[in-house]
């Protein structure tokens, strides 16, 4: 069992909070807005996991890695450069 003894930073609540490299951005930002849009899409998948077999299941699992995948570049401050943060960017085709 995990035991949580502190959940608070005693920092307040700004109404920001930091993005892959540690900048700060609003929380009603567009891009909190899609990566938590993302993060839920990805629940509701899992879900739907419980209950598919076979090829179904794999499709599923498939879209889940590309959608964490998805969620980490979203997270992430726009680079000048594909590939800058050392990494290839993904694209969804």
């Amino acid at each position: 069992m995990v035991v949580l003894n502190k959940i608070y930073t005693r920092t307040g609540d700004t109404g920001d909070t930091a993005l892959g490299n540690g900048a700060r951005v609003a929380k009603h930002s567009s891009r909190v807005s899609a990566y938590g849009t993302v993060d839920e899409l990805n629940s509701v998948i899992g879900l739907a996991r419980l209950h598919a077999e076979g090829a179904v299941d794999a499709e599923l699992q498939r879209i889940q890695n590309d959608l964490f995948d998805l969620g980490a570049d979203l997270c992430r401050p726009e680079m000048e450069k594909d590939g800058e943060a050392g990494f290839p960017v993904l694209r969804m085709v």
